[in-house]
């Protein structure tokens, strides 16, 4: 009988593909350490992303792969989550307190952007993670309503704000700090400085992801963020019909053109159902985001029916993923979540912080 040894283990282990990584996890340096007792083997694994929702999923099939090495008699996986920051526009370095900041963005308004940010932002915080969201819509704030959120945030010094909560999440928004009815009549300027403020002048409590609900378009909002904010991924909100296909397009170059990796593509309103007979009929056409993803080589992160409830319960203040934590809808945003963190997992780590800072003095 040939000896039990570590490679043979992490070969084993290379058949199994993790679908949100969509690798084997040695060669996602997911594989930490391979301990052996004669026939007995330990697998720890460290995931770069939340994963609560499926880790049982992963024990059993890297448990599975193990046991066809000869020699194995019992095998125990444990799995660890180790979230880290990410590289970032050149000449930007990550906030204080924030990890990783995911911008959603959508080329039109009507996609459900607001919504499927909202969402996804709640499911990576059912995934584990320390997570917020910044309403970056000036002229038109919907995540105080969405979250079901009301009053106005603290400031204790009175230069900083205290992040409102909801759900779990910790939030920002204009519309904290306005009447809901009231309308900003502001220029693009105005508006650029009061997003860099929300941002900056918010207390975020060591948040592992900060997700920024962008409005639709590419404009003013959109470039600051560019230029300004360190962004480590971007998600497209689409819808499958053509002309939101067009305009997804564009949002989709525009973070190619500032360096800001596309994480992928969700597309929304995807198939409906009818309520009443059961009837599926792809009523904003059908493949679009999955030709899309395809055309310009990232990932479709997910499909999202349009379904009545969706829009119900975000309307009431509590969105799907909290409303309704078992239904297919949001076992789906959970998916797209894991996917988003796992794709973000494997672009590269910001070492800024690991290195001291070098002054040089001519005395």
């Amino acid at each position: 009988m040939s000896e039990l040894t570590q490679d043979a283990v992490k070969e084993a282990i290379k058949g199994y593909i993790e679908p949100n990584l969509e690798k084997d996890l040695v060669t996602a340096k997911a594989v930490k350490a391979v301990e052996l007792d004669g026939g007995s083997v330990k697998v720890a694994i460290e995931l770069g992303f939340p994963a609560n929702g499926c880790h049982s999923d992963i024990e059993s099939a890297v448990t599975e792969q193990v046991k066809t090495v000869s020699g194995v008699e019992s095998v125990e996986v444990s799995i660890t989550t180790k979230i880290v920051a990410h590289s970032v526009q050149k000449a930007l370095k990550p906030i204080d307190n924030i990890k990783n900041i995911i911008a959603v963005a959508s080329g039109k308004g009507g996609v459900g952007k607001s919504t499927t940010a909202v969402n996804i932002a709640l499911a990576l915080a059912e995934e584990g993670a320390k997570v917020g969201v910044l309403d970056a819509d000036i002229y038109g704030p919907s995540q105080p309503r969405m979250l079901g959120i009301n009053g106005k945030p603290d400031s204790k010094d009175g230069k900083s704000l205290e992040p409102m909560e909801g759900y779990g999440l910790q939030a920002m928004s204009i519309g904290f700090l306005i009447d809901e009815e009231t309308p900003m009549i502001w220029r693009g300027p105005m508006v650029t400085q009061a997003l860099e403020q929300l941002l900056n002048d918010t207390n975020w409590d060591s948040l592992d992801y900060l997700v920024v609900d962008l409005p639709p378009g590419t404009g003013d909002t959109q470039l600051t963020l560019a230029q300004k904010v360190p962004v480590s991924g971007a998600v497209i909100v689409t819808t499958p019909q053509d002309i939101a296909l067009l305009d997804a397009r564009k949002g989709l170059k525009m973070f190619e053109k500032v360096e800001v990796p596309v994480l992928g593509i969700v597309e929304n309103m995807s198939t409906h159902i009818c309520s009443k007979c059961g009837h599926e009929e792809h009523i904003f056409g059908q493949g679009g985001g999955s030709s899309m993803a395809n055309q310009y080589h990232v990932d479709l992160l997910g499909a999202l029916p349009l379904d009545i409830r969706i829009r119900e319960e975000t309307d009431g203040g509590k969105p799907t993923v909290v409303a309704e934590p078992e239904a297919r809808i949001s076992q789906i945003y959970r998916e797209i979540a894991r996917k988003t963190a796992a794709k973000l997992s494997l672009q590269a780590k910001d070492y800024a912080a690991k290195f001291p800072n070098i002054v040089i003095q001519n005395n």
